[in-house]
């Protein structure tokens, strides 16, 4: 069984499954403020792959600046990405506080990262390329009776 006949994907494959999963993911840190550091953004980028590691997310990039991380990710069908989000903020958090504890001087309660989040899926073409695809495997493809 071919799946991606003209279709070129760099693939992962599970034990039932062949898939492509990517994602790009986005923090703010709260209220926008702009505490990033060179140390901190070793620390954190060092924390993050650790984390990953632990979810089988591979990291693919990762860059920070004065107020937001971002990162491109490949995942298994199997990751709880809510779960690994929630992982993420939690820990990167509680960490950096522990590491940095100048920086709650400028953060309000000892939060770090803001409530909400920015993730899309990413993958290797684009979304006109792969529509076009999935349409042209309509008709010539279906059996006359």
């Amino acid at each position: 069984m071919v799946l991606v006949s003209t279709m070129q994907y760099k693939v992962d494959r599970g034990p039932h499954s062949v898939y492509s999963l990517y994602y790009h993911l986005i923090f703010v840190v709260k209220y926008g403020k702009r505490v990033m550091t060179e140390e901190i953004d070793d620390f954190l980028k060092q924390k993050v792959r650790e984390i990953s590691d632990t979810f089988r997310a591979g990291i693919l990039a990762i860059e920070t600046n004065k107020d937001h991380i971002h990162m491109l990710f490949k995942a298994t069908p199997k990751l709880d990405i809510p779960r690994y989000i929630n992982a993420l903020k939690t820990i990167t958090s509680r960490e950096k506080r522990k590491k940095f504890p100048e920086v709650r001087k400028k953060l309000w309660k000892n939060v770090f990262w803001s409530l909400s989040y920015f993730l899309a899926t990413s993958g290797q073409v684009t979304l006109d390329v792969l529509k076009k695809y999935v349409e042209s495997q309509g008709k010539k493809n279906v059996e006359k009776s």
